[in-house]
């Protein structure tokens, strides 16, 4: 992973939150977003404090709310599924809006809505914010097993090989008076995709060749970097704190 390749969903910026070890925006964000999942649906006050919390990093690391808000476009399936909840769910119904609706489905669409966007919000906000390289280097420090790394990194990389080998195919296609648009034009598609399939699978074997040749052991090299200092950790701790004691305050109270 050359730092050239920087993914589509960084913000380039020097604030605090880039700033931070890769390791300790890692847990934050998975603690938070438990914090979230744990929360019972009618505390809705919670919601609103993570969703606070949230408002407050975005502004903290220069990540404009409008990439946010775009990027949130991710959890549009679960938006419409929740919507359909209301209308399948049984038990008591309530009047809305001149539509009769389960009651028990309106906090289940609410439980869905609210949980999908603050754990997207999260997550697109750690992308913003760490480049991949430093994620996965987050991720060694962290202990994952390795093979798991290793697999999100080729994964990773070869996605935006893919995509470039894909968009080189449709361009030969189009310069030669072919552009298909409909189902039966289906089949030129389909021996492009059986081609595409076959170059990646022999550029993989080609490059675990290469790396094996040049002493790869299934681990890649700790290339170094800055690790989480204690400010960092005592930061990250105190947004933990806060999203652990909301999500503690509402299971006793609600």
């Amino acid at each position: 992973m050359g730092a050239g390749h920087a993914h589509a969903l960084y913000v380039h910026e020097h604030s605090a939150i880039h700033n931070m070890a890769p390791e300790v925006k890692l847990v934050a964000t998975f603690l938070f977003v438990i914090a979230v999942a744990v929360t019972p649906r009618q505390a809705i006050w919670a919601f609103a404090v993570y969703a606070s919390l949230l408002a407050l990093i975005t502004l903290v690391s220069r990540v404009k709310p409008g990439f946010l808000v775009v990027r949130l476009a991710a959890v549009v399936p679960f938006v419409l599924f929740a919507l359909l909840i209301p209308f399948v769910a049984g038990g008591e119904t309530v009047e809305v809006l001149g539509l009769t609706v389960s009651r028990e489905g309106l906090w289940g669409a609410w439980n869905v809505l609210a949980k999908a966007t603050l754990g997207a919000g999260a997550s697109i906000l750690l992308a913003a914010t760490t480049e991949i390289s430093e994620m996965l280097r987050g991720m060694s420090i962290l202990k994952v097993p390795p093979a798991l790394t290793a697999i999100a990194m080729f994964m990773v990389r070869y996605l935006v090989l893919v995509s470039g080998e894909l968009a080189r195919m449709r361009t030969a296609m189009t310069a030669r008076g072919y552009d298909p648009r409909w189902l039966w034009q289906a089949k030129p598609l389909a021996a492009s995709a059986g081609a595409l399939f076959i170059r990646s699978y022999e550029r993989g074997e080609r490059v675990h060749a290469a790396m094996v040749a040049r002493g790869f052991t299934g681990e890649m090299p700790d290339l170094g970097g800055r690790r989480g200092s204690r400010s960092d950790w005592i930061r990250a701790a105190g947004l933990v704190a806060v999203a652990v004691t909301v999500a503690s305050f509402a299971l006793v109270f609600s």
